[in-house]
């Protein structure tokens, strides 16, 4: 799997157990090794700046997703063998996620790993407009970050 990490911004952050997280969270969606995706970390200005222009809303988040394909939760997408399999792209602010995990009390790093799962999870088609479709994708959230060893909230 090619998992691209871009780190631009200030914050000091271990990418290698992000990194290791994404696979996983591939991996245990079923998807072939020939899986590409971007995981960029930016500044709040910067993700404020995508939510606008992207999203139509005002203001810093925490994680925004940008599928290359409208995929269906739990279906792995049929896909040349040997061809890359592109998801598309997450962009995560660490800033505002270090202050969000303050008013969740809980740690910057368990709500970056969360960040990483959910994005992964937008991009394979899970959402959360619906009670029902929250529902699913936080249980599935659940069950991913358990096997690294974080709670989700």
């Amino acid at each position: 799997m090619d998992i691209f990490l871009a780190d631009e911004q200030h914050v000091p952050l271990s990418t290698e157990p992000l990194r290791r997280l994404a696979q996983l969270v591939l991996e245990e969606e079923g998807l072939p090794i020939e899986t590409e995706v971007a995981i960029l970390f930016v500044t709040n200005d910067q993700i404020a700046d995508y939510n606008r222009r992207f999203m139509d809303s005002e203001g810093p988040t925490d994680v925004l997703a940008f599928p290359l394909e409208r995929l269906q939760p739990g279906v792995v997408p049929s896909h040349e063998r040997g061809a890359p399999l592109g998801l598309g792209d997450v962009i995560i602010s660490p800033s505002y996620v270090h202050a969000q995990a303050n008013d969740r009390h809980t740690t910057p790093e368990m709500e970056l790993q969360l960040m990483v799962a959910h994005g992964l999870l937008h991009l394979l088609g899970y959402d959360h407009g619906t009670q029902a479709e929250a529902e699913y994708m936080e249980s599935r959230e659940r069950e991913l970050l358990a096997k690294v060893g974080v709670e989700r909230r």
